[in-house]
């Protein structure tokens, strides 16, 4: 059923127009289809119903095959009247029909006739037709055709031709191929259309041949374009060229000199395109830049809106990179604060804040201030997020950008915008030690009329490790403790949880907390009840301390060592018994997450988010499963398995798959093999291991498959032995070995007499990676602060030329093998700087911590800190170490 189309009237605000086309039914529409039958025909009336054909089938409408065979049969009988009207509406049908190819005759000889007519409406339509529904068989017969279309001098006959080459190239790309000599003859055309459509076809034609795309570029860059949108196109491919060559912007550079040429441009399509392009160049210096930066200037004062959103956003590109470049262009910019285009002044605001230098930051907050009622809150989000990066910018203006977001954090906002301000406010208490007792009381007022119960139970954690550690941490708990009487079970537990932090830190408030928390006992709640009763026995609440100082401490902020999922996983797998569940049978491993559930690569990362959990860890199974081989069974505790590498292709006649497991001085190939060949049977199956290239590995033992019959999965293994304590690393070749029997289909029976063979597989790598078990810590603070600075080694490292600060947090990450903490892998798109989290266990049972500072240099030069804590100063070496090698 269509939907009515609701506008505003000018006089009336609830008046309502409503479509056509409301109340049509398919059924109703489908009788007056019959009109299209009359031996006299009304073109006007056949026009009307082939348009509610077209609207219910753009609604989505299901027409039944023999419906629409109907449909399409009765709109052939249309061919025969004059009107141009009508025949246009008919070729839109039989497109929007599809006919199957047994249809497709009735109509091809009308279709081939409408190509060869001398009205050239119907030329252009037809041959656009003919392209949608027709085969490769059919397509043959008309080429002749079609490559005079495209060099006919009717430019719309001539487009829908070079149109229809380009979608008919996805299908039969070896026929379009070859229309390349009419191609280029049509990029000559007079015509903007036909120059800018052939220009299109002739780079897809090309695209695969890096040369001949480079020559015509090159050849075209000389001046024979003249459409606009061509030359759009020209700009691009030439971007596109020297992106690829990797052509130095020094010397003899064509190219180059090209874009800039584009500059002086009469189409302002072409000009804010070269700018772009020219912007986007890999290793493009300020001086380069500053040509597109003038124009882009100069668009800024535009009176059409289009051009100076375009300007704007690029200019918010460009100071990512190059922010001192974009400074000349602060004074425009500031005019476009109040611009009527939300998204302009939003982007000029971000902008600004890129560029701007301390001395212009007050101004700026009093301009923002005015602005921030009139947006909605995803461009909030996106101006507090660089309120925050320039905060940490320049530190030294703390007080007046903190004060800024506590103002506007008591307004009115959704849960993200409140979210994006609150995980400001604690990144810049982690970062900027001045910041820590304002930016904590904001926190804490903020709490008061709080709405969001996620935000106040985070909040409230956040305070319970840092408000201890302030000069004047008793004027913290009057705030807490309101939380326990004025909010919902959930906020008031985790306020008892945050007094017990402070009585555990401070000694002073120690018998105020008593009280506090005894009053807790006559909660309503059993969450609340049972916190208080823990806490009251923890810390000693009835003037005996049961716990030394230490204890309390590791109880109330030491980091849980194994990952909350698999905690909760082995609880519900654990079955009553005399048997106390042991902690530490949980796997500490973090599996990686499926690609589906990983995060999307614009999100942000939050200040208080926790450490992402996984699913449980296999380990326990294959632990239980090494253990029952004798060979194996002395090799000790199974430190880590990894996930299962791939070492032959999809849909070959052997799969194999190999699985790594670490133990203390060994390692243990676990080859898992299916036969995909239902006619044989495999006997005997190993894997031959040749470790020429891993030196530091001697084979020890090794396990063959007696039988591997059609689709049921075996193992066989290997095993090498390793020097205790080193991170050994090599490459392994491997070759599968086996005795192959054919297989009777009809009985099932293998013959007796088999033949040996090999099937050669990949090559398969140990690396330092294999050698850490990504385990996750709650709180990565104070788990730094637990380990010491005497096992800690600090360096610098270069990484060289990369794409942005993404490719190298994810490049380190992978190199380490570590799980990255409280969301620091995702890095902001506007950030220049970085800071990474990781935590890990290395093997031998040694928990290291690593804080990663990462900082854009030159063009696009990544440098990097890396500090290391662990439990042993020769494990934080060996950190170092692998990053120095890697």
């Amino acid at each position: 059923m269509a939907q009515p189309l609701v506008k505003k009237d000018d006089d009336r605000d609830d008046e309502m127009d409503y479509s056509p086309f409301m109340g049509i039914e398919k059924g109703a529409v489908l009788q007056e289809a019959r009109v299209f039958n009359d031996p006299q025909l009304d073109a006007r009336r056949c026009s009307q119903v082939i348009t509610k054909l077209l609207y219910l089938l753009n609604q989505g409408e299901a027409f039944t095959k023999v419906e629409a065979t109907e449909v399409f049969f009765s709109v052939t009988k249309l061919f025969q009247s004059k009107d141009i009207g009508l025949r246009r509406m008919v070729y839109l049908i039989i497109k929007e029909l599809s006919p199957s190819a047994d249809e497709v005759i009735i109509v091809t000889s009308s279709l081939m006739k409408d190509m060869n007519s001398r009205t050239d409406m119907y030329r252009a339509n037809a041959i656009r037709v003919l392209c949608r529904i027709t085969d490769g068989t059919l397509l043959t017969q008309i080429e002749r055709y079609l490559k005079q279309a495209i060099v006919d001098k009717n430019p719309v006959v001539a487009s829908a031709a070079l149109v229809s080459g380009i979608h008919l190239l996805q299908t039969n790309p070896e026929i379009v191929k070859r229309w390349s000599n009419e191609v280029q003859e049509a990029v000559q055309s007079r015509a903007a259309l036909v120059q800018f459509h052939a220009l299109a076809l002739l780079h897809q034609i090309r695209q695969n041949d890096r040369l001949a795309v480079s020559k015509l570029v090159t050849s075209l860059t000389k001046g024979s374009v003249r459409s606009p949108l061509a030359q759009c196109l020209l700009i691009r491919y030439t971007s596109q060229v020297i992106r690829e060559s990797g052509i130095s912007q020094t010397g003899d550079r064509p190219f180059y000199d090209y874009l800039e040429s584009c500059l002086r441009h009469k189409a302002e399509m072409v000009i804010f395109e070269a700018a772009r392009a020219i912007t986007e160049l890999n290793g493009v210096t300020t001086r380069e830049l500053t040509p597109a930066i003038t124009v882009l200037q100069l668009f800024l004062s535009s009176s059409k809106p289009v051009l100076r959103f375009a300007a704007v956003r690029t200019l918010n590109k460009v100071a990512m990179t190059h922010p001192m470049a974009v400074t000349n262009c602060n004074i425009d910019m500031e005019s476009l604060i109040s611009d009527q285009n939300r998204s302009i002044a939003t982007l000029a605001i971000t902008t600004l804040l890129k560029t701007g230098n301390e001395s212009s930051i007050d101004r700026l907050m009093k301009q923002i201030t005015n602005f921030m009622s009139d947006i909605a809150d995803e461009f909030k989000i996106v101006v507090v997020e660089a309120i925050r990066s320039l905060c940490l910018k320049f530190p030294l203006k703390y007080r007046s950008l903190m004060n800024f977001l506590s103002n506007i954090l008591r307004e009115e906002g959704g849960f993200e915008y409140k979210k994006a301000i609150v995980d400001s406010i604690v990144i810049l208490i982690r970062d900027i030690p001045d910041a820590k007792e304002g930016g904590l009381l904001h926190l804490c007022e903020f709490i008061e009329d709080c709405e969001f119960t996620y935000l106040s139970t985070q909040i409230l954690h956040f305070l319970g490790n840092e408000g201890p550690k302030t000069s004047d941490p008793s004027k913290y708990i009057r705030y807490i403790y309101n939380r326990v009487i004025l909010e919902n079970a959930t906020v008031r537990a985790s306020a008892v949880s945050t007094l017990a932090k402070f009585g555990a830190l401070v000694d002073s408030l120690k018998p105020r907390i008593f009280v506090l928390l005894k009053r807790c006992l006559f909660d309503s709640d059993d969450e609340v009840r049972d916190r208080a009763t823990l806490y009251l026995n923890t810390l000693g609440g009835d003037g005996a301390v049961v716990e030394t100082d230490a204890e309390v401490k590791e109880f109330l902020f030491g980091s849980l060592d194994v990952p909350l999922t698999n905690l909760e996983t082995s609880l519900k797998n654990y079955e009553p018994s005399e048997e106390a569940f042991d902690i530490h049978s949980v796997p500490k491993e973090v599996k990686s997450q499926p690609l589906a559930e990983k995060k999307a690569p614009g999100k942000k990362p939050t200040g208080l988010s926790a450490p992402p959990v996984a699913p449980t860890s296999t380990v326990d199974a294959y632990e239980r499963l090494l253990s029952s081989i004798p060979e194996f069974a002395s090799y000790g505790k199974l430190f880590k398995s990894s996930a299962p590498v791939e070492l032959t292709e999809a849909e070959t006649e052997y799969a194999v798959n190999v699985v790594k497991h670490i133990f203390d001085s060994h390692i243990v190939f676990q080859y898992n093999c299916t036969n995909t060949i239902p006619e044989q049977l495999l006997e005997n199956v190993s894997v031959i291991v040749d470790a020429s290239e891993a030196e530091e590995f001697s084979e020890v033992a090794s396990k063959l498959l007696k039988s591997l019959p059609y689709d049921t999965p075996g193992q066989t293994f290997v095993a090498f032995e390793r020097p205790e304590g080193v991170p050994a690393v090599g490459k392994f070749s491997n070759t599968l070995r086996f005795i192959v029997k054919e297989v009777d289909p009809s009985t099932g029976e293998a013959e007796d007499d088999g033949v040996e063979d090999e099937y050669q597989l990949e090559d398969l790598e140990v690396v330092s990676a294999d050698y850490m078990l990504k385990v996750g810590v709650s709180n990565f603070r104070n788990a730094w602060e637990s380990l010491g600075a005497d096992c800690e080694k600090i360096d610098e490292y270069g990484l060289g030329p990369m794409e942005g600060l993404t490719e190298a947090v994810n490049a380190v990450i992978s190199l380490l093998g570590m799980q990255p903490c409280e969301g620091t892998e995702v890095v902001p798109s506007n950030s220049r700087s970085h800071t990474c989290l990781l935590s890990g266990l290395y093997i031998g049972n040694v928990k290291v911590l690593v804080r990663l500072s990462f900082g854009v240099g030159g063009p696009k030069e990544v440098a990097m800190k890396l500090a290391v804590r662990s439990e042993d100063i020769s494990v934080s070496d060996a950190i170092h170490e692998i990053v120095a090698s890697g």
